[in-house]
Parts: C-alpha cells; sequence; structure tokens
C-alpha cells in the first residue's frame, strides 16, 4: 500500500495529480557531491545545511528550492493512493565497492545490480549508504539510523529509497558487510560480491513523495519512496558507521531544509 504524503508548506508536493508529475519532472541530473571537505553538518561554521546554498552557485537549490529533502512526514497529512501497488523491484548480486564520503559510508555496484520500477519507469541501482541518525522523520521523531538506496533511469532521473531504523536487534546486511566498515581508510575499496537483495523491507507499505538530493548540490526531481516499516539496528553498528564518518555530532546539529 502506497501513501501519498500532503503538506501546506510551499517545499512538500501535492500529489493530486500523481501519475503526471511523476512522468513530467523535471529530472535530478545532478550527483552528490562525493567530498565533503567543502561543506559540513555542523552549524556555526559557515558551512553548515543553512548555509550549503552560499557556498558554490551550482548549489543554490539547498536554500531556495521548492522541493527540498528531507522532510518530516506526518501520518494526519497522508493521503493514501492504493492503485500504485507493492514497490516493484528486482535486484541481483554483483561486485561492490565500499568507500567512506565523509558525510555518509556508500556501497556502489560496478555492474548490473538489478532495478525498482515506478510508474513505468526502470531506475538501475547505483549504489546505498547510511546516515545517522535518520535524515527523515515520522511525526517529528528521527530514528538512529537512515539507509538510501539510490537508482538512476536511462534518462538520468533519480529515485532513492530510504529505510530508517531503531535500536535493536543487528541489521543483517549491515552484519555482512562489518569487517569492511571497521577497516575502510581514505581509499575506494572493493569488497567482492554484495547481494542488494539481501536488504529487507519487511513492509510493503510506504511514503513516496517528490523531493531533491538530502547534500549539495541538492538537485530537485528525486522520487522518494520511503519505508513506513522502522527496521533494527545494534547499538554497535552505529557506533561504528558514525565513528567512521565521525558525524557523531550530526545527532546535535542536522537540520530539515524546510
Amino acid at each position: 500500500m502506497a501513501f501519498f504524503f500532503f503538506n501546506n508548506r510551499p517545499n512538500y508536493f501535492l500529489f493530486f495529480a500523481a501519475c503526471f508529475l511523476l512522468s513530467s519532472i523535471s529530472k535530478a541530473s545532478d550527483s552528490e557531491v562525493d567530498d565533503e571537505s567543502a561543506f559540513t553538518y555542523y552549524e556555526g561554521t559557515g558551512r553548515g545545511p543553512r548555509s550549503w546554498w552560499k557556498l558554490n552557485p551550482e548549489w543554490e537549490s539547498c536554500g531556495k528550492g521548492k522541493y527540498q529533502s528531507p522532510i518530516n512526514i506526518v501520518e494526519e497529512e497522508v493521503g493514501v493512493l492504493p492503485e500504485l501497488g507493492k514497490l516493484q523491484r528486482d535486484y541481483t548480486p554483483a561486485p561492490a565497492l565500499i568507500k567512506n564520503r565523509g558525510h555518509d559510508m556508500t556501497i556502489s555496484w560496478k555492474q548490473d545490480a538489478g532495478k525498482i520500477t515506478i510508474n513505468g519507469t526502470r531506475y538501475r541501482l547505483i549504489q546505498c549508504h547510511w546516515h545517522t541518525p535518520s535524515e527523515h522523520s515520522f511525526n517529528g521523531t528521527r530514528h538512529v539510523l537512515e539507509l538510501h538506496m539510490v537508482h538512476q533511469s536511462q534518462d538520468n532521473k533519480t529515485a532513492v529509497i530510504g529505510i530508517l531504523y531503531k535500536y535493536g536487534r543487528p541489521d543483517p546486511f549491515l552484519s555482512r558487510l562489518f569487517h569492511h566498515i571497521k577497516s575502510i581508510g581514505k581509499e575506494e575499496k572493493e569488497i567482492g560480491i554484495v547481494n542488494p537483495g539481501d536488504i529487507k523491507f519487511g513492509s510493503r507499505k510506504y511514503y513516496r513523495y517528490i523531493g531533491s538530493l538530502t547534500v549539495p548540490p541538492c538537485s530537485e526531481g528525486v522520487v522518494w519512496t520511503i519505508l513506513k516499516k522502522v527496521r533494527t539496528v545494534s547499538r554497535d553498528q552505529v557506533r561504528v558507521l558514525a565513528n567512521a564518518i565521525h558525524d557523531v555530532s550530526i545527532f546535535y546539529s542536522f537540520v530539515l531544509r524546510i
């Protein structure tokens, strides 16, 4: 079951014409910045989230965009559209690389790792990465971790699946990669075959909205699918990720750009 997010804020998309908008929305063709040295999550430095749009002319959307991510998803402001059906995904194991980008830990696939299909458009899986704490929130509550699975269509449109996590049992997918995360340095490293199908969704229910990349250049036109079910991750897994990307203080400094 799909839930579309409604809100009267100008930066949230209204989905009463969802099918048309998903097919006509301008594409997010610019990739996320790989190196965080040009920006930070720390406010008060002049390079924090509220200042990103001032740091580079190509990042203007970070401050002036109309459909910016992340957002707070409010249950009372969600519309249900059953006709969207279940999320269509078809993943396959493929050789992968791991990289610490400073603002997140990223797994990228060197070959075809499968796809998702949204509104008849196929989006190929490119990479996945983790943010701690979560960037999106549910009813004002942020969770300890968020996984983004980034997909791209043939015409360079971007679709992202977001999964939020709370403390509990270890996440099996992270457990398989744990020794790589613990030993990662500054260089990208090959880690063999990784099966994205091992990432558990746990539910067919999801939220969908049109937003943006969550880091510079904050390009808009991203099709976001946020799973409704909050999965679990261990404290040790979150600690290792946070220590690796030096973002422990994000717990206190990150802001929703709304």
